[in-house]
């Protein structure tokens, strides 16, 4: 079986606090964008607040998406930039 006979979801993490407004807006712009496209995604939010380490490492500096294991977007994801990026690990 070759790679294009099963899609395997491309990983995308948010780092995220409860009550901030930027990360749903990220979460719904990758949900939204992944669709359009038709690229399976395996979206991970995680909570910076729940994990002393990660609240230290990102603060306010949230949301910050990685895609596919590579940091893409901090505070704001660009729409354009994504879809490339998703095709690229599709």
């Amino acid at each position: 079986m070759s790679d294009t006979d099963a899609s395997v979801p491309v990983p995308v993490t948010v780092y995220t606090r409860e009550d901030c407004a930027l990360c749903d807006a990220a979460r719904e712009a990758i949900e939204e964008t992944a669709a359009g496209l038709d690229v399976a995604i395996d979206l991970e939010m995680v909570d910076v607040d729940e994990d002393p380490e990660l609240a230290d490492e990102y603060g306010e500096r949230v949301p910050y998406v990685l895609v596919d294991g590579h940091p893409a977007f901090k505070y704001e994801v660009d729409e354009r930039e994504l879809r490339l990026k998703l095709l690229a690990a599709s």
